[in-house]
């Protein structure tokens, strides 16, 4: 098998193209290729397939196995693989993923190679039993979770996969490890969830960081970026457009009031090639 390191923002991903469907083995192969000591290491696997409503598919198999219904970092990804490697001859392409259906692409492409990556991330859901969670309400603001004794305030957003923001007061030195794993499995999450700890330094900018359902702590998560700015602004702490900073680098991302879609723009990087 032939594949291709590549990360967003540090966001890593194992990527495959030529397969025709998803594999049956894709589940577990990804657990072991994305393994960090026994195989590739990678947040997931990800596999480009053939489409009949866009120019291609995307599906991702989370490191634990799990799939991901839709990745902001890995849709950058694929872009950049389709276009670097002459598969798309254009700067506008079409991608479908699971959460989200087809989702439109802009390429920014100096010397034949994809460098920055502009997504139209679609519509944010946001009634709480869609997104889901178990709380009847739309949308789900203030919210609260309650762990070990501590209660989280959070708001809900899917972007094609389920998210809740959390807002304290320093989200670079917040313990992940310590509260992630105990909010994505609380049973207000019937599917599980994954969570943001933002922090809100200007109208234009936060700071987040992430703990991704399947994955753990990652370096930057697309569609969290997403949610954490659609949530900034139902709570009247940011504008529509700002910059979310993450552990691996920035995001810009704009909610337009007009049409209520949300679009994401970052880089994505090939390390390296290889085969299995």
């Amino acid at each position: 098998m032939e594949f291709t390191k590549m990360h967003g923002l540090g966001n890593d991903f194992i990527v495959v193209y030529g397969e025709q469907a998803l594999p049956a083995d894709a589940s577990s192969l990804a657990v072991r290729l994305c393994n960090r000591f026994f195989g590739i290491g990678a947040d997931g696997l990800v596999y480009i397939l053939p489409s009949d409503k866009a120019d291609f598919m995307m599906r991702i198999m989370n490191s634990d196995g799990s799939e991901a219904e839709q990745c902001g970092n890995a849709i950058r990804c694929v872009a950049k693989y389709v276009n670097d490697n002459g598969l798309a001859n254009r700067t506008e392409i079409t991608i479908e993923t699971l959460g989200a259906g087809v989702q439109p692409v802009q390429l920014e492409v100096v010397d034949g190679k994809a460098r920055r990556v502009r997504v139209d991330m679609g519509k944010p859901i946001l009634n709480g039993l869609d997104v889901p969670t178990t709380i009847d309400a739309d949308p789900v603001v203030g919210a609260t979770a309650t762990v070990d004794g501590r209660d989280f305030t959070f708001t809900a957003v899917s972007m094609g996969n389920p998210h809740a923001v959390i807002y304290v007061d320093d989200a670079v030195h917040f313990d992940l490890a310590k509260w992630g794993p105990k909010l994505e499995t609380h049973p207000l999450f019937p599917r599980k969830i994954n969570v943001e700890f933002a922090t809100v330094n200007s109208r234009e900018q936060v700071d987040m960081r992430v703990w991704e359902r399947g994955a753990g702590p990652t370096l930057a998560c697309g569609t969290g970026a997403c949610a954490t700015l659609v949530s900034s602004v139902l709570n009247g702490l940011t504008d529509r457009r700002a910059t979310i900073s993450l552990t691996g680098g920035d995001l810009y991302i704009e909610w337009d009031e007009e049409t209520g879609r949300v679009y994401m723009t970052g880089p994505a990087e090939t390390v390296y090639t290889g085969t299995l």
